[in-house]
């Protein structure tokens, strides 16, 4: 039996990373892997709490071999890296392994440039075989340090997320706010937030996943953590998803999709590869761009159900087994061949075409005798009385039928 051992970094209660990171260790080990659970420190257990029971409590999922601390890794046959500073443990095993990098995210982005940054990015270059979720950071890992990667899909709990018969809709936004952790967005989202509630008073707004408090100007439900089937019920009952990624795609946004919701994100690079056209909308970095999404969709029913049908059927067959049998055959196929030796690599494009959606669509559309004063205090201010003047044209813009 092969033997496989993952270094997780410190346990976070909620964390979407550590639970993609356990729910792929625990597929693993049901397929005859035998699987040891290195934590990287003890701070998440209770009392008399052994590393087992802490990883179920929090996450749900039962390992049979879990240890403290990454000084004293046992020989095995893998071993997977999951956070950068992870990597050079693994590079520096001093028994033959084959080693792996679990990668999620770009987390050079989640420090300023400097020593940290330069550090996160090297951690692609120690010669470790990485498998990335998603198709962005096998492309960028590729294009900056010629290393190839396996990949596997966004995937989701499609027994968990799914539409739910007999919600009614109310005329509200989820969005996911961790102010925790900056490449989230949550001062750019309460921002938007904030322009939508003041030209759409009625326009419920619901915040969620994290404890953490920030000032929040107006009217608003933070629902702080909840479990994934009250996620699920969010996401039925809202009529837009928000979610805002600058670094890698959250799974969040492809979960609010497998509930049927539509979706609105960030436009850059590292969302384009991995959202479809048909059921999001990504929008420039501005917080009147966001705005301007969010009411476009709210605005739009007919709009709002052709994405809700198209993000239902994107995820269809990506269900939870899909993306962890990627990464088993992943596995499988490191397993079969020589130590060092990469999976090719195949030729990526975005998969999202469209233009970013963006409020400078509205001034350009406004009459040219306006001053440039009137310009702004319109966009930011008066949106709402001119704004079915000028969808159409904004629809057409965005190549959306």
């Amino acid at each position: 039996m092969t033997t496989v051992s993952w270094l997780v970094p410190t346990l976070i209660e909620g964390s979407g990373g550590h639970r993609t990171i356990l729910q792929n260790a625990e597929f693993l080990q049901s397929n005859h892997y035998d699987t040891t659970i290195y934590l990287e420190n003890d701070s998440s257990l209770r009392a008399r709490e052994s590393a087992s029971d802490c990883i179920f409590r929090l996450f749900g999922y039962r390992f049979a071999n879990v240890r403290i601390g990454w000084h004293e890794i046992k020989p095995c046959d893998m071993v997977f890296a999951t956070i950068w500073y992870s990597a050079k443990i693994v590079r520096d095993l001093n028994f033959a392994c084959k080693k792996l990098y679990f990668v999620q995210d770009w987390e050079a982005c989640f420090n300023p440039m400097g020593d940290t940054y330069l550090l996160a990015e090297n951690s692609y270059r120690y010669g470790l075989t990485p498998i990335t979720i998603g198709n962005w950071l096998r492309h960028e890992i590729y294009s900056r340090f010629n290393t190839n990667s396996f990949s596997f899909d966004f995937f989701a709990d499609t027994s968990i997320y799914r539409p739910l018969a007999n919600v009614r809709k109310e005329l509200a936004i989820c969005f996911i706010c961790q102010p925790e952790k900056p490449r989230r967005g949550a001062f750019l989202g309460i921002e938007a937030l904030g322009i939508v509630k003041h030209l759409m008073p009625e326009v419920k707004i619901y915040l969620y996943g994290s404890k953490t408090p920030m000032h929040v100007w107006f009217e608003h439900e933070n629902l702080g953590l909840i479990n994934l089937e009250e996620c699920n019920a969010l996401y039925n009952r809202c009529m837009v998803g928000f979610c805002i990624s600058s670094s890698n795609p959250s799974r969040i946004p492809f979960e609010m999709m497998a509930a049927g919701l539509p979706i609105i994100e960030l436009y850059r690079t590292n969302t384009r590869y991995d959202l479809p056209n048909e059921a999001s909308i990504l929008c420039d970095q501005a917080p009147e761009s966001f705005a301007e999404g969010l009411i476009y969709l709210l605005k739009n029913a007919q709009l709002r159900e052709e994405m809700s049908r198209s993000a239902n059927l994107f995820m269809a067959n990506k269900p939870l087994a899909w993306g962890m049998k990627q990464v088993l055959e992943a596995v499988k196929w490191v397993d079969a061949n020589p130590a060092g030796l990469y999976p090719p690599t195949l030729p990526t494009k975005p998969l999202y075409s469209q233009p970013p959606m963006s409020a400078a669509h509205f001034v350009k559309m406004l009459p040219k005798n306006f001053s440039a004063k009137n310009k702004t205090f319109l966009t930011r201010h008066k949106k709402k009385n001119f704004l079915h003047h000028v969808v159409a044209k904004t629809k057409n813009m965005m190549g959306i039928a």
